[in-house]
């Protein structure tokens, strides 16, 4: 599906996916979502991609949802089916998949970061999910994978507490490979991914498979539970005061 604030570009085995939404610090949309999913897809289809890269606009990466789409999530009482087709697609993606985060990552904006294999970051960049803030649940299958790599406590804090890290700190706990300032984020993150791009097809596929191969039942499996879980949440009183004086703020 087409979308103007979704770019995608292929150049010497490097799938670049944009998102550049800069007016709204890259707050996804549904038509953003599909798009993603859309071009992760085809990364998987297209033999010339070896490497598929993720990247926002300077100062952010992503805000996380848009809030309009949320406040129709809000009423409706669900995660929206194509936001779990997207966390389906991240978790399904055939190909290495990098990120270069500058600025913003909330909520998706960080927890689709779990499903990269490397992750560069500007010193710039401040990740943090606030769900519970919202009387909501964590989403992404990040309550799974972050106690994965971060461990409990740091888990705990960055998905419950709602606590904000910025990218030392993610870097501490595993979840940042690289922290670079922001004049360098694109080009290190790019460099990862020639690297990438330039190792043996058949090696490298065989290698991410057989490291992920055993867990992504399981990372399907949670991401369907939270979204339940989410959706129980939408529809309780406490998500709806919540969410009604976020919006008041707003």
């Amino acid at each position: 599906m087409a979308c103007d604030e979704v770019k995608v570009e292929v150049s010497n085995g490097v799938r670049v996916i944009r998102m550049d939404r800069p007016d709204k610090k890259n707050a996804l949309t549904i038509p953003m979502y599909d798009a993603i999913a859309e071009a992760l897809r085809g990364a998987n289809d297209d033999k010339e991609t070896r490497v598929s890269v993720l990247l926002g606009v300077p100062g952010a990466f992503s805000a996380g949802n848009d809030i309009n789409d949320f406040s129709k999530m809000a009423l409706a009482g669900a995660l929206g089916e194509p936001i779990v087709a997207f966390l389906d697609t991240l978790a399904t993606s055939e190909k290495p998949l990098i990120a270069g985060v500058d600025g913003l990552a909330i909520g998706i904006g960080t927890t689709m970061l779990f499903h990269c294999d490397y992750v560069v970051a500007s010193d710039r960049s401040l990740f943090k999910t606030p769900f519970t803030d919202l009387a909501l649940v964590p989403e992404a299958a990040s309550t799974l994978l972050v106690p994965r790599i971060m461990g409990h406590a740091r888990a705990f804090e960055l998905l419950c507490m709602g606590e904000a890290f910025d990218a030392v700190a993610f870097e501490k706990a595993g979840a940042v490979n690289k922290v670079v300032s922001a004049d360098e984020l694109e080009a290190a993150t790019m460099e990862a991914a020639a690297k990438i791009a330039a190792k043996p097809v058949g090696a490298m596929r065989l290698s991410r498979h057989l490291m992920r191969n055993a867990s992504v039942d399981d990372i399907k499996g949670r991401i369907r539970e939270e979204a339940e879980a989410f959706a129980m949440q939408l529809r309780s009183a406490e998500a709806q005061a919540a969410f009604a004086a976020f919006l008041n703020k707003k």
